[in-house]
C-alpha cells in the first residue's frame, strides 16, 4: 500500500506531497493543475522509461519519492533484499519500503530501492507485486495472454486451481520421463560403447585380482630382491659383530663380561648393580637381535631370481590396472561397484521400453486433465464474461459485451489453453482484444468492471485508474464511484477524476491546485474535508465553488457516498 507520494520539478509541479493512505483517494484539481503528474511519477517508480520531457522547465533534474507499507515476507522483502536494499521494520509484519527515481534534463536516469542505488528493472519487477495502474497510456494489467488466463484461474476458484495442480503435475512428469527416455535413445551408442569398455575392464580386474595396497607392497618386495647381495652382506656382517661364531669378540659376550665385572664389584658399591642390571638387558637385546638377523639371512638365502623374476612380473599386471585406472584404489572402487553400473547399462533396451510405455500411460492422464482443466476454465469465463458484461451497463457502456475466449493453444505447464479478453463494444461488433476495441476511458472503465470482478483474487495491494470517468457522467459516474469503493474495500485504490459522482465516495480526497505562476507547490496538494471538500465538489459539478444549489448538490452526492462505507 502507497503511504506517500512526493513529486519534485516534475511537469507543471514544483514540489508536491500527497499521502495516500488505505482505501479509496480521489485526486482532483483544475484542468492543468498537474493530476496526471502523479500517474506519471507513479510510473516512474514502477520502472517505467525515463522521458527529459517530464522535467519542469528551467529545472536539472525530476525527482519522484514514495514510501509504501509492505509485507518485511514475501516476493517484495525477497527483491528487495537480492537489490541490497532494506524494509524500515514497522512492526512484526510489516514495515516501509523506499522507491525514487531521478530524472535529468538529459534524459538520464537513477532508481533506488530501500535506500540503494538498483536499476530500473528492479522498479518494473516490485511494480508487478505493488501497483496496477489503468489509464490513458494503457499500461493494462491483463495486457499479456498469460495474465489474463492468470486472471481467469484466480477467478475461477478451486476447480481450476484444483485441476490446474493436477495437470501441472502430470505435465511435469512427462516432460521429465521423455527427457530420460530421449536421453536414453540420443545416447545409446555412446551408453554401447561405455558398457563395452566396462566388462571389458571388470574383466582385467577379475584375471588380476589386486588386493588393496599391493602396488607397494610390491614395489618394496622388488627392491629388496634386486639388492639381495648387498642387504646379505650388511646382515652379516651386523651379526657377526652381534654375536660371532669364531675367536673375534662380539657383543654378546663382552656384554656378558661386563655384567660379570660389575656383579663381582657391586658388594662394594650398591650403585654398579643397577649398572650391571642395565649391561644385562642390553646382553639381552643384543641376542635377541642377532636372532632376527640370523632369521633374516635364511629369508634371503631362501629367495632368488626366480622370485625377483615372479614380483616384477606380478608388479608388471598391477601396474596396468593402476595406470588404466589412475590408482589402485580407484580400481578396486570399480570392481566393487562396476557391476551394477554394467547391469544398468546392459537393461538399456528394456528401460526404454518400459518409459515408453509409462509415457504413454502418462499423456492419456495428461488428456483427461487437460479436458478437465479446460472445462473449469470454459465455465469460469462463462460467469466471468456475464458478471463484467454487467458491470459494463451500470458504468455507461450498456451495449458493450466482454467474451472470455478460451481456445485451444500451444500446452505448457499451465494447460493447453489460451485465454483472451475480448470486447465487442456495440451490437454486431466482433469481439476483439479490448486495448485494440475500446478508447481510453473506455478502456479503463472495462478494467475497473474486470477488476471489481475478480477483486480480492489477487495479490497486488494498489489501483491506479487515470481518466476512468472520461465520456461519462450522471448516474453513470456514480455507478463508476461505487464500483471503485467496492474495490477498494479489498485494494487501495486511487483514481484521478474531474467527477464529483466518482470523488463523492472517496475516503480520502486530495486536490492539487496552480499556483498564481502557473506551478504547484509544496502548499498546493491539499487533503480535503468538511467545508474545503464541498466547495471542490462543488467546482467539479458547476465551476463555481461558491453556487449554494451547487454547493447543495455536493453534500447530496457526498451524502451518497458514504452510503458504501456504511454498509
Amino acid at each position: 500500500m502507497i503511504e506517500q507520494i512526493t513529486l519534485r520539478d516534475l511537469g507543471v509541479i514544483a514540489r508536491a506531497t500527497l499521502p495516500i493512505g488505505a482505501g479509496f483517494t480521489a485526486i482532483t484539481g483544475e484542468t492543468g493543475a498537474g493530476k496526471t503528474m502523479v500517474v506519471t511519477g507513479l510510473g516512474l517508480l514502477m520502472g517505467a522509461r525515463s522521458d527529459a520531457g517530464v522535467v519542469r522547465s528551467g529545472a536539472d533534474l525530476a525527482a519522484v519519492e514514495g514510501v509504501w507499507l509492505v509485507p518485511t515476507s514475501g516476493p517484495v522483502a525477497e527483491r528487495v533484499a537480492d537489490a541490497g536494499g532494506e524494509i524500515e521494520p514497522v512492526d512484526d509484519a510489516h514495515g516501509e519500503l523506499y522507491l525514487a527515481r531521478t530524472v535529468t534534463a538529459e534524459g538520464r536516469s537513477r532508481a533506488s530501492v530501500g535506500g540503494r542505488s538498483a536499476p530500473a528493472g528492479v522498479l518494473s519487477d516490485l511494480a508487478d507485486e505493488l501497483v496496477v495502474v489503468h489509464g490513458q497510456s494503457d499500461q493494462l494489467r491483463l495486457r499479456s495472454a498469460a495474465a489474463q488466463r492468470d486472471a481467469l484461474d484466480r477467478f475461477g476458484g478451486q476447480p481450476v486451481t484444483s485441476a490446474l495442480a493436477a495437470y501441472a503435475a502430470l505435465y511435469d512428469d512427462v516432460k521429465t520421463r521423455t527427457a530420460e527416455l530421449d536421453d536414453l535413445i540420443e545416447r545409446q551408442g555412446e551408453r554401447a560403447r561405455e558398457a563395452d569398455d566396462l566388462r571389458a575392464a571388470l574383466a582385467d580386474l577379475e584375471q588380476v585380482d589386486p588386493q588393496p595396497g599391493e602396488d607397494a607392497e610390491l614395489a618394496q618386495r622388488a627392491e629388496r630382491l634386486a639388492n639381495a647381495e648387498e642387504l646379505r652382506l650388511a646382515a652379516t656382517l651386523a651379526h657377526a659383530a652381534l654375536s660371532g661364531d669364531d675367536d673375534a669378540p662380539d657383543i654378546v659376550t663382552l656384554l656378558a663380561e661386563a655384567r660379570r665385572a660389575l656383579e663381582r664389584a657391586a658388594g662394594s658399591d650398591a650403585a654398579l648393580a643397577a649398572h650391571a642390571a642395565t649391561v644385562e638387558d642390553l646382553g639381552y637385546r643384543a641376542s635377541d637381535l642377532a636372532t632376527e638377523l640370523s632369521g633374516y639371512l635364511a629369508d634371503l638365502d631362501e629367495s632368488g631370481p626366480h622370485e625377483l623374476a615372479a614380483v616384477e612380473e606380478r608388479r608388471a599386471a598391477v601396474g596396468a590396472i593402476v595406470r588404466a585406472h589412475g590408482s589402485l584404489e580407484d580400481a578396486l572402487a570399480l570392481r566393487e561397484n562396476g557391476a551394477l553400473r554394467l547391469a544398468e547399462l546392459d537393461d538399456d533396451g528394456d528401460r526404454v521400453t518400459r518409459l515408453g510405455d509409462e509415457i504413454a500411460a502418462l499423456r492419456a492422464e495428461l488428456d483427461a486433465a487437460a479436458s478437465v482443466l479446460t472445462a473449469a476454465r470454459a465455465a469460469a469465463a462463462e460467469r466471468l464474461s456475464t458478471e463484467v458484461t454487467a458491470e459494463l451497463r451500470a458504468l455507461a457502456l450498456p451495449d458493450a459485451r466482454v467474451v472470455v475466449a478460451v481456445e485451444p493453444g500451444t500446452a505448457t505447464a499451465a494447460g493447453r489453453d489460451d485465454v483472451t479478453i475480448l470486447l465487442a463494444p456495440h451490437p454486431g461488433a466482433e469481439p476483439r482484444p479490448v486495448a485494440r476495441s475500446a478508447s481510453g476511458g473506455e478502456l479503463s472503465r472495462v478494467m475497473l468492471a474486470i477488476e471489481v470482478v475478480i477483486a480480492g483474487t489477487g495479490s497486488v495491494p494498489t489501483f491506479v485508474f487515470d481518466e476512468i470517468d472520461a465520456g461519462i457522467g450522471g448516474a453513470a459516474a456514480i455507478e463508476v464511484g461505487r464500483r471503485l469503493a467496492a474495490l477498494a474495500r479489498s485494494s487501495q485504490v486511487i483514481v484521478v477524476t474531474h467527477l464529483a459522482q466518482v470523488a463523492a465516495f472517496a475516503n480520502n480526497h486530495l486536490s492539487v491546485v496552480k499556483a498564481s505562476d502557473g506551478t504547484v507547490t509544496a502548499s498546493s496538494v491539499r487533503a480535503l474535508g468538511g467545508a474545503e471538500r464541498e466547495a471542490e465538489m462543488a467546482r467539479l459539478l458547476s465551476g463555481l465553488p461558491d453556487s449554494e444549489a451547487a454547493l447543495e448538490h455536493a453534500r447530496e452526492l457526498l451524502s451518497l457516498g458514504s452510503e458504501p462505507a456504511q454498509a
